[in-house]
């Protein structure tokens, strides 16, 4: 028995050196470690007191013959009594180990219904298609055709010649090529093949579509000035998990790294963000974040969905998940200076770029920025952001379906491609400035935004910044102007919203993340409008209705490559595009 109390000594004395070796606890955890340790001093004082007891007990009993059973039982009892304890410590330090990862996160149902109008078109991809016929039927017989059935008929007659000629043509020599021709010529080739490509305009419906979003978020502090912050999101149309979108030339149908999960995707859980703050460096105001930042959900974004900030760029500027790095200096308790870095291509994985000459390799897509949080308490936010992508290419890596081929313009089969850049295209610089107010019982805010866009000269079968691919790109410049108003009502669970926000020609951002299914709405290059009620029904759950109107002005709204065409003018389009779109939706969402 002797054996049993050291051990049980020793048991006492190893769980208080390493509760003495872990990271720092709050204040609560340290004391019901303490209430531990002293109770199971107490029941070790009383078991030794039991112990001795029943030994002198037992050497009285040997000079008699011995009771055995009731020694036995006791000792089963000591027995008992030790494993019970050891039970209380595993289940103590379990509990502390919790304690320091706390849980939470949301469930949300939608039903959309979604109605729109595609404009009349010139099918750009059929004129591609056209002028690559036309280069192939020159080619051979020295003479340009002098009709589309001329070109259709000869490509159906050499077939196979036509396969091994558009198989190997790139952009460059289909560029040079029409490049090549007088403008007279060029001139008479489109009037030859536009009126084949015209497209009448037409209505879009989807009277109803489902969507489930589930987000986890957990958090950690492990020390004083060390903490982790992480989320797991899915996100999927009810019906298809694929992951993977035929592209309809709307941004948010391509699957690439910055919205996989903000975007309908597929029922598997994957990382929004996931990063440490290292905070109180040196003793100073300063921190150091890395990781997959929180970047989507920012000022004023989260108004409309009734949630604390989500982000911390300004989310009508950058509404996008990266993975990056931020330094932070607390200048006092209402100021904030951010320093912010990310990667939006890695030329150097994934692209095969090992089997290319030096001279054909792409350069990686930086992005740098500051997030100045000018004013921040409980009723205003005055916040400014600036930000510059360096190198940037003509899209990112990512999965998608393509319906054409982007250089000859044929129809392809559907098969789920890894998408990669072809080119480096320039600087895009932004800048946006918030004023977010609580006033009595209105919330309002007022954002201006503005983009340069700073080619270097290249355009791909996508164009360039701002152009499109036959073209020579130039700088151009787009702003966006956004303001919203939401009146909480004096029962304090119900709120009622209106925002409008209104984009220019060249407007551009940073936004294939935002959560709206048409497509990003801060992106428009015209105008949007939004209202939306919501109801608390308790504190943890909530209902929301909300109608929102697209307005385009321009093609190429979300999209930083090919020239802005006025969609009144019966445009050249490489992919269909509304002039106008409406979604009407209604939806629960539950917090846990």
């Amino acid at each position: 028995m002797r054996k049993l109390t050291a051990l049980l000594t020793v048991v006492l004395f190893v769980c208080q050196f390493g509760w003495a070796q872990q990271p720092e606890t709050t204040t609560n955890e340290t004391e019901q470690l303490r209430q531990q340790v002293e109770q199971l001093k107490q029941a070790l004082a009383q078991l030794e007191q039991r112990l001795d007891a029943q030994e002198k007990k037992t050497e009285a009993a040997a000079k008699t013959p011995p009771a055995a059973p009731a020694a036995a039982s006791t000792d089963k009892k000591l027995e008992a009594k030790v494993g019970d304890l050891d039970r209380r410590m595993n289940r103590a330090e379990r509990d502390i180990g919790l304690n320091r990862i706390h849980f939470s996160g949301d469930y949300r149902f939608e039903a959309h219904s979604i109605t729109g109008h595609i404009p009349t078109y010139y099918n750009g991809m059929a004129l591609q298609s056209g002028m690559v016929g036309a280069m192939f039927y020159s080619q051979v017989t020295g003479t340009m055709p002098s009709s589309v059935n001329q070109i259709n008929g000869y490509v159906a007659t050499h077939y196979g010649d036509y396969q091994y000629f558009s198989n190997n043509l790139t952009f460059n020599q289909l560029k040079q090529g029409f490049g090549s021709m007088p403008a007279a010529q060029q001139q008479a080739l489109m009037g030859m093949l536009m009126p084949s490509t015209l497209v009448k305009g037409y209505d879009y419906k989807n009277a109803v579509m489902y969507t489930n979003r589930l987000r986890l978020n957990f958090d950690a502090q492990m020390a004083d000035n060390l903490r982790f912050v992480g989320r797991l999101s899915m996100y999927k149309v009810f019906g298809d998990s694929t992951g993977v979108q035929v592209f309809n030339g709307q941004p948010s149908s391509l699957n690439i790294d910055g919205t996989t999960a903000t975007v309908p995707n597929s029922d598997i859980l994957r990382v929004e963000r996931a990063f440490f703050t290292w905070s109180k460096i040196g003793g100073l105001p300063v921190y150091l974040s890395i990781g997959r930042r929180p970047s989507t959900d920012g000022p004023p974004m989260n108004i409309r969905q009734d949630e604390p900030r989500g982000g911390t760029p300004m989310g009508s500027l950058i509404d996008y998940q990266f993975d990056g790095i931020t330094i932070g200096y607390h200048v006092t308790s209402k100021t904030e200076l951010r320093a912010c870095y990310g990667v939006g291509y890695e030329s150097g994985f994934g692209s095969g770029d090992v089997t290319q000459l030096p001279q054909d390799r792409l350069s990686d897509t930086h992005l740098i920025g500051g997030n100045l949080d000018l004013w921040n308490t409980d009723k205003t936010l005055i916040q400014a952001t600036i930000a510059e992508a360096f190198d940037v290419t003509d899209g990112f890596d990512g999965l998608v379906v393509m319906p054409s081929n982007p250089i000859t313009g044929q129809a392809m089969p559907n098969f789920v491609m890894r998408y990669s850049p072809s080119a480096n295209l320039g600087n895009i610089d932004l800048a946006g400035f918030l004023v977010q107010r609580r006033q009595g019982p209105f919330d309002l805010f007022g954002n201006i935004n503005w983009v340069g866009l700073r080619p270097n000269g290249l355009t791909t079968p996508f164009g360039g910044l701002g152009t499109d691919p036959f073209e020579t790109p130039t700088n151009h410049d787009g702003n966006m102007v956004y303001a919203g108003v939401r009146y909480n009502f004096s029962n304090d669970k119900t709120k009622a919203g209106f925002e409008y926000n209104h984009g220019s020609k060249y407007w551009f951002n940073f936004a294939q993340a935002q959560d709206d299914i048409i497509s990003p709405k801060t992106s428009t290059r015209g105008n949007v409008y939004e209202a939306y009620l919501l109801h608390h029904i308790n504190r943890r759950f909530m209902f929301k209705a909300d109608y929102i109107h697209y307005d385009y002005n321009w093609s190429g709204s979300g999209w930083h490559v090919g020239a802005p065409k006025a969609l009144n003018s019966s445009p050249v389009l490489g992919f269909p595009t509304y002039d106008t779109a409406n979604m009407f939706t209604i939806g629960l969402t539950t917090r846990f």
